[in-house]
């Protein structure tokens, strides 16, 4: 079995996490550059990626998220926030960092921009919203990839108000909205999930070949 299906096979939903171990800031860095690296449509990265270290905001958001002690307890707080104000402009900067990076006159972009203005132009607030969520689920995978690689616990959860999330971390005025967060850090000595056998689908009733 390779080394990455070990991590995975390691790694669980942490329930509960030791509040005295803390992520180093070389293993913190490392985990936001597996987030930054993450695939999404057309490279646009509709989404924020907010950190919330402060204990004090924390229990504020701990509130929002049904007392759940991870909240707190964890290391780190990894708030994926989708850009529900991506616009035009939004694809103009997109087209401005292709340019850069790879040395592309914007001119030549025009048929891809004109593409994405189009498809993002389109949309609904309701469906801009619900496809800017599902990058920001890609990028949580590549979050508890990464976690699980360097042995860092990660717990994806969605039990939370985003609303509320959103009036707390004012959200509403910067264009973003909570889509899911993560609790990353180590897991507690007394947390009796880590002993639990991993329940999946086998291979055979999990996929189809056709």
């Amino acid at each position: 079995m390779s080394t990455f299906l070990e991590s995975l096979n390691w790694r669980y939903a942490t329930k509960r996490f030791d509040a005295a171990k803390k992520i180093s800031d070389a293993d913190l860095n490392t985990l936001k550059e597996a987030v930054r690296l993450s695939a999404s449509s057309y490279g646009l990265q509709p989404y924020k990626v907010v950190i919330v270290e402060n204990p004090e905001l924390r229990e504020q958001l701990k509130a929002a998220a049904y007392g759940q002690t991870q909240i707190t307890d964890a290391s780190h707080l990894f708030i994926f926030a989708s850009d529900v104000a991506l616009d035009a402009t939004s694809v103009d900067q997109y087209i401005a960092n292709i340019s850069k990076t790879r040395g592309v006159p914007v001119d030549a972009l025009g048929g891809f921009s004109d593409m994405m203005k189009n498809v993002v132009g389109n949309l609904s607030g309701d469906a801009k919203n619900t496809w800017t969520a599902k990058q920001t689920y890609i990028a949580l995978g590549n979050l508890l990839g990464a976690a699980a690689e360097l042995k860092i616990d990660a717990t994806p959860m969605e039990g939370f108000n985003a609303a509320s999330f959103n009036e707390i971390l004012g959200f509403d005025k910067l264009g973003l909205s909570a889509s899911v967060i993560a609790t990353v850090g180590y897991r507690h000595d007394e947390d009796d999930v880590q002993h639990h056998k991993k329940v999946r689908k086998s291979q055979e009733e999990l996929f189809i070949t056709l």
